[in-house]
């Protein structure tokens, strides 16, 4: 099975990458590297079909059902899954990690994306990895035991006493970005997290902390998404975000304000913070 897995994953590295639309070849070479079969449990696998949620049981341990665009099944009574494939080779891509960054990693689940992360940071990088469930992050420990630099948190990732950061990588979906976050990112540091209503379709927000400071950074969206909700109180959205989606002009979103600023080029006003169709002001 592992020379089988071996050039799957190769091909499925590649695949990924393109339909993703990274153009850091690290990325790929990262999803090249990382045996999703480590991270996803033993056979037989669930494969995500649809809403519900419902899945297609793998008939065998072939991991050719694994090497595919894809969501496996990580707890499917509860539908929480291993995500697109494709979606974190975007969001990756968009995050612009370097050898050496520290990154946050919140909603690790067992620790797949987290080993992609610790890929694209090494040498010397390191990542932390925070997973509120237990049982998951019991997984996510025994997964990413061996690689260096990863340490696993079994706590919610939006408290308090997070340490600082060069990106901080979400995975559940949040009405608005947790304040925490960005008072840990360094200047020049980078948020990527799903904001979305709290039953609903949203987007993987990008959001840039400028080294000279002020409440203008530059904000876009990678892609649109959906994720677990997050479990905290930041967590629930008002109508308003759910009618911003739906009016569209999200691809247009250019900056994030640190006040709840609202003008003709506002594209939506939360509480205490706004996106806004206009560019960062300078300084």
């Amino acid at each position: 099975m592992n020379e089988r897995a071996a050039k799957l994953r190769i091909f499925y590295a590649r695949f990924v990458s393109q339909h993703g639309e990274a153009r850091d070849p690290r990325v790929e070479a990262a999803f090249a590297s990382v045996p999703r079969e480590t991270f996803v449990g033993p056979a037989p696998w669930f494969v995500y079909a649809g809403p519900g949620p419902t899945y297609v049981q793998a008939p065998d341990d072939d991991p050719a059902f694994l090497y595919a665009d894809v969501l496996i099944a990580l707890e499917p009574s509860r539908g929480v899954n291993n995500g697109q494939p494709s979606l974190h080779a975007r969001c990756l891509d968009a995050l612009g990690l370097r050898p050496g960054e520290t990154v946050l990693h919140v909603g690790a689940g067992a620790g797949y994306y987290t080993a992609l992360l610790a890929h694209l940071v090494a040498p010397g990088g390191i990542v932390h990895a925070y997973e509120v469930d237990p049982d998951l992050a019991a997984r996510a420990k025994a997964n990413l035991s061996g690689i260096e630099g990863v340490s696993v948190h079994t706590r919610s990732g939006i408290g308090e006493g997070l340490p600082a950061a060069d990106a901080v990588y979400v995975n559940a979906g949040l009405g608005a970005p947790s304040w925490t976050w960005l008072d840990a990112l360094r200047p020049g540091g980078r948020l990527l997290f799903p904001l979305q209503p709290e039953q609903g379709f949203g987007g993987m927000l990008l959001i840039t902390k400028p080294a000279a400071g002020g409440i203008d950074w530059p904000a876009r969206f990678v892609s649109r998404a959906s994720f677990i909700p997050c479990d905290a109180p930041i967590a629930t959205a008002d109508e308003a975000l759910v009618t911003a989606f739906a009016g569209g002009g999200w691809q247009h979103v250019r900056s994030f304000h640190l006040n709840d600023r609202h003008d003709s080029e506002t594209w939506y006003c939360g509480d205490g913070w706004s996106l806004s169709l206009a560019a960062p002001a300078e300084g």
